[in-house]
């Protein structure tokens, strides 16, 4: 079985470190160990403990406070994984067969989609399209492409690379149209708790019996290192990928597993959150004077979550080739919109310190304004 090969992760591990200005990154600047958790702490109890396997679905502690995220959830329904990519692969490897449909949500991430195609025999487009001021789904077209092999929707929700948030009526109209087949409905939720509003996004956990989400500490959280990921579904399933899980990571890394109950009781969340907030608010202030000042070059919807933006500019130039000139004359990285089947787009991420984002949407300009 051959898989296709990731075309942003690769793009992004090959050039993120080699420019002096990273703008693909798409989550919040990541804190540090000390601004995660008391000094006291770590030398009183951290270091003494065993460096062992713990838990292979995670320790108990977390398995509970990343249910309490889910109205309704226990810790029978969460298994801890290696970030959310590894949720996510362990979802497509257990559920999908070749003969199976799926309907998957674009533009996306593209994990999903492309692990869709690998086990999946038919995999049916659904677009967001651009509107005034907001991203949309139509309902309608989601009951045309759906069959009666239809094996699950995927949607990716807050979406990369939009942005956008779906009123709660279409995340109901969603788990509705699965319903007449049976299907699954999985969610990739690892944007929720990066809301501009500060609103926490409405999870499809609960909806419908056959809803499975995903999350992690990557993004909302300013976590990326920890690799703590996390899968939500029934009990059934849950077991089930945990069975999967034995055969690819094993176990959450033990230390990550501490860190990640650390990040979630309820004051360090809260705390953790606030501070995505304030960045979110003061980068998306300097993004948007700078694209008001692109108007003749770029458009755009502001990001209802995330710290990512997707722009579509008016140059009649390839994405890919402007990316690759971008990084070679001005040093700074963002993403294609050819890397979600969406040529004429740029995806920028603003989550980074201020003074990283400001020269590298300079430097993004001066190579705009020159095509």
């Amino acid at each position: 079985m051959r898989i296709d090969r990731f075309e942003m992760e690769r793009f992004q591990s090959t050039w993120e470190n080699t420019v002096e200005y990273n703008l693909s990154e798409s989550g919040i600047h990541p804190l540090s160990l000390s601004g995660l958790v008391d000094r006291s702490w770590f030398q009183e109890v951290l270091v003494h403990e065993p460096l062992g396997y713990g838990h292979t679905n995670g320790s108990p502690e977390l398995r509970t406070e990343i249910a309490g995220l889910y109205r309704g959830a226990g810790p029978e329904h969460v298994l801890v994984t290696t970030g959310t990519a590894e949720a996510n692969f362990l979802i497509a490897w257990a559920l999908l067969d070749p003969e199976d449909e799926v309907v998957v949500m674009l533009p996306n991430y593209m994990q999903l989609p492309l692990l869709a195609r690998t086990w999946g025999g038919t995999v049916r487009e659904w677009w967001l399209r651009p509107g005034q001021g907001e991203w949309t789904l139509d309902v309608d077209e989601l009951k045309r492409l759906i069959t009666s092999r239809t094996k699950a929707i995927f949607v990716c929700h807050p979406n990369n690379p939009t942005g956008a948030v779906l009123p709660v009526e279409v995340l109901n109209a969603i788990c509705a149209a699965a319903d007449r087949v049976g299907a699954y409905v999985i969610a990739d939720e690892v944007y929720r708790g990066a809301e501009r509003d500060g609103h926490l996004t409405p999870s499809f956990w609960g909806r419908y019996p056959r809803a499975i989400v995903t999350g992690g500490l990557s993004k909302a959280y300013g976590l990326p290192g920890l690799r703590v990921g996390w899968i939500v579904a029934p009990t059934d399933l849950a077991n089930t990928f945990w069975g999967y899980h034995d055969f690819t990571t094993i176990a959450p890394g033990f230390l990550s597993d501490r860190l990640a109950l650390m990040a979630l009781m309820p004051r360090t969340r809260q705390r953790l959150l606030a501070r995505t907030r304030q960045i979110l608010t003061e980068n998306l202030r300097v993004l948007t004077t700078w694209a008001d000042d692109l108007a003749e070059e770029l458009s755009w919807n502001r990001p209802q979550a995330g710290a990512i933006a997707f722009f579509h500019y008016r140059a009649e130039v390839n994405s890919t080739q402007l990316v690759e000139r971008l990084r070679r004359e001005q040093s700074v990285l963002v993403v294609p919109g050819d890397h979600f089947k969406m040529d004429g787009y740029l995806r920028l991420g603003f989550g980074m310190e201020p003074r990283i984002l400001s020269e590298g949407l300079s430097r993004t300009a001066a190579l705009l304004r020159s095509l």
